[in-house]
């Protein structure tokens, strides 16, 4: 993923967010990519050729919004004397907010976290994404098998997200008490039957992770007893499948629940995949709430004021908390305050508790757009946490979302 602050990210990913909800009436929003190497001369030119064909048009309103976007593009590219270094992002197009007739012009004009390698100017009814969303994506995929005698589950883990992609049964039977050749012949069909079943699991894993070999960092192998074991020592995995094996690890349990088993036990080889560094910050503020004096904060207003102080290490914050911070003043008084609104929720008293008179939004942000822009301005560090794990859902549900692990107590 490409390297950039808390801050950066976030709000990359929250234009990213808006962009892709925007929908256009036909081929109306434009879409543009502009390499750091490319001529800006060349493409006023081709937005003067765009303008003149898009006469053609047969629909009047379409033609008229087509223009009007390619004048805005025209505008907005004869600002810059050369594209910034990473190239230039251009999103423009009528965006309707209701029926016919409330369409309204959008521009998003900006420099990308990470350069931008192909041109590209494209029209359709939503606006292309796919070179932003390749920028910020994890490439890095972890392949995991957790295996015994009776089943088998397989996964992939790619940064936060567990994809279980197959689970499968074996059908071998127990153990058989019948004596002499009756139980000998029936161990071999056990045997028989458990060799197809590592054969299966090894024929599945093949087709799942052959095709992402490239981004596939490493295969973990987990489950009880020694049936993992005789997998890998077998001939059944394709050799450069069997080549990134990093780690066996010994589970209680198979499925889904030895899936994440295997990913809480492989921490060490993991060290740096993001879920696990996740779990392990909100594990540490979780142990530092045990201490009458440990290095845990949690809730707005206390996280505010002990960022405000310098006092928090790392400011932990739910990926799912979307509230708005206003900030209210009223024009008779001066009498100010600040309200936190979670999604959704509407603010219905403007009431100045001074004067009775209303009072005015003076400025309004983005929650954790707000808090960052404190821990850095303090020199905190910032994890956004995503509800992918236990953890992380502990810390949306049980503490708002919000919460610090200090760099001393505050009393």
């Amino acid at each position: 993923m490409v390297d950039v602050s808390s801050k950066e990210l976030y709000e990359f990913k929250k234009i990213l967010k808006e962009l892709k909800e925007k929908k256009g009436k036909g081929t109306e929003l434009v879409s543009m990519y502009v390499p750091p190497d490319k001529q800006l001369s060349d493409i006023t030119k081709q937005m003067r050729d765009e303008l003149g064909q898009s006469a053609n048009i047969k629909s009047k309103t379409t033609r008229k919004n087509v223009q009007s976007a390619i004048e805005v593009i025209s505008q907005r590219i004869r600002m810059f004397k050369q594209a910034p270094p990473n190239g230039l992002c251009l999103f423009v197009g009528m965006i309707p907010r209701g029926g016919p007739g409330t369409e309204k012009m959008e521009t998003v004009v900006f420099e990308p976290p990470e350069e931008v390698q192909t041109y590209w100017y494209i029209c359709d009814s939503t606006f292309f994404l796919e070179p932003l969303e390749d920028m910020i994506a994890d490439h890095d995929v972890y392949g995991i098998a957790v295996i015994d005698r009776n089943e088998a589950t397989i996964a992939t883990l790619k940064g936060k997200k567990i994809d279980v992609v197959a689970h499968l049964t074996s059908g071998v039977p127990g153990k058989h008490k019948a004596g002499g050749q009756s139980q000998r012949r029936f161990d071999r069909v056990i045997e028989n039957l458990a060799h197809e079943f590592l054969k299966r699991i090894g024929d599945h894993m093949n087709d799942e992770f052959l095709p992402i070999k490239k981004d596939l960092k490493g295969v973990i192998l987990g489950g009880p007893g020694y049936t993992k074991e005789d997998f890998y020592n077998g001939d059944y995995m394709h050799y450069e499948i069997k080549d990134k094996v990093i780690t066996t690890v010994d589970t209680s349990y198979t499925g889904e629940f030895g899936i994440r088993e295997v990913i809480d036990k492989s921490a060490g080889a993991l060290e740096e995949l993001d879920i696990v560094k996740e779990k392990k910050l909100v594990q540490k503020f979780l142990h530092e709430l045990h201490f009458e004096h440990g290095l845990a904060s949690y809730g707005e207003k206390e996280i505010t004021n002990n960022l405000q102080i310098g006092a928090v290490d790392t400011l932990l914050l739910s990926e799912e908390l979307k509230s708005k911070k206003l900030f209210i003043e009223c024009p008779v008084c001066g009498h100010k305050e600040e309200k936190t609104l979670k999604e959704h929720q509407s603010l219905d008293d403007l009431t100045c508790p001074e004067c009775n008179e209303k009072m005015e939004i003076t400025k309004e942000d983005d929650l954790i757009e707000y808090l960052v822009g404190i821990a850095e301005n303090m020199g905190s560090s910032v994890e956004l946490i995503s509800t992918e794990t236990d953890e992380g859902m502990q810390l949306y549900r049980g503490f708002g979302g919000i919460a610090g692990i200090l760099r001393y107590h505050v009393g």
